[in-house]
């Protein structure tokens, strides 16, 4: 299967720059998969798809302040050597070592040593990775998550290039634990208001874990869709998460919210239609072909050309579905990518 096969045209005047207010107006493209038939709504107006019994299930993961900026150090670690060095936290790894991806890649060899802060965070290049990855110890006095919320930034994604006036609305409302180097931008058209009026509807809400990591950032570079890696990812789904999907699979729908929740559960994904608690990485990797054990529907945002979150949604739906729905969705002026509007798929 070709990579190309999932590729489409979007102007870059769709590309959404900032979140709208309230984040339940956001236009939600509804699409059914039986009819194919697609409708035009607003977010809050999903409470009238969902059904009591249901059940969506939400990833809590939040977004670490991840992006530092630092200076080199000169040789044998002396004096700076004036050159600026940014890192993106990716994933935690024990013993104060992480997994980054750096900017400039180039100069960062294993030994470099890096400052952040005027001193208050050093970090010494252990390993070199592919596609400008790097394994880091680092080096502080006192906490290393107080002194990351003084020195980092929310990453935004690089198409995103206006600049954040409130950090939290790269979060979701109900974003718990900290981990993720992006958000799951699905989430990010609830509020609460809007999580109390799906309860009240008998809608079960339960929240797992994904840490979203660098496959969110790396592009699909190989021609064919079956010779692509997944970067993994941790997950970590309790026994009393587990059970509560479980029983929506014996009376309702279980509805995803966002790709990230989707390969969760299906990474735990038993034959007999039920998902086992558990934690760990996952590297699963869904595209058209896939056969789907959990998910009777999915909320997820529009995603980018040539994706492998673009792919997973054809899996589920239809390449020519989505095909027709995103050039439904460009036709009407749908705005796109994390801060952009979403799609309900039943």
């Amino acid at each position: 299967m070709k990579v190309s096969e999932f590729d489409y045209f979007l102007p870059p005047e769709l590309i959404a720059q900032e979140p709208v207010e309230p984040r339940d107006s956001s236009r939600l493209l509804v699409v059914e998969r039986k009819t194919g038939e697609l409708r035009h709504a607003i977010f809050r107006d999903i409470v009238n798809y969902l059904r009591p019994g249901d059940c969506l299930v939400f990833n809590d993961t939040r977004v670490l302040p991840a992006r530092l900026f630092g200076v080199k150090m000169g040789p044998g670690g002396g004096a700076s050597s004036g050159a600026r060095v940014e890192f993106l936290l990716l994933r935690e790894l024990g013993d104060s070592r992480w997994e980054v991806l750096v900017r400039p890649g180039k100069r960062l060899k294993k030994g470099t040593r890096v400052v952040f802060g005027g001193g208050e965070l050093t970090a010494t290049v252990l390993e070199t990775g592919a596609e400008g990855t790097r394994i880091v110890r680092f080096e502080h006095a006192g906490d290393f998550r107080t002194i990351l919320g003084r020195l980092g930034q929310v990453p935004l994604p690089p198409y995103i290039t206006r600049e954040l006036k409130d950090g939290e609305r790269y979060q979701t409302v109900y974003a718990r634990e900290e981990g993720s180097a992006a958000a799951p931008t699905a989430g990010l058209h609830f509020t609460p208001s809007l999580l109390e009026e799906i309860r009240a509807r008998g809608v079960d809400t339960v929240f797992i874990t994904l840490h979203v990591g660098l496959g969110t950032f790396r592009p699909v570079k190989v021609e064919e869709v079956e010779q692509h890696q997944m970067h993994e990812e941790f997950y970590e789904v309790t026994p009393e998460e587990a059970a509560v999907i479980n029983e929506a699979r014996r009376r309702g729908r279980v509805i995803g919210v966002g790709t990230t929740v989707i390969r969760t559960l299906e990474t735990l994904a038993q034959e007999d239609g039920t998902i086992r608690p558990g934690k760990g990485w996952t590297g699963i990797f869904i595209y058209p072909g896939y056969r789907f054990k959990i998910i009777d529907g999915m909320i997820t945002n529009f995603h980018l050309p040539r994706s492998t979150l673009l792919m997973l949604v054809a899996a589920f739906a239809g390449r020519d579905l989505i095909q027709r729905a995103y050039a439904e969705a460009v036709a009407q002026r749908y705005r796109f990518f994390s801060f952009g509007d979403a799609m309900l798929i039943l």
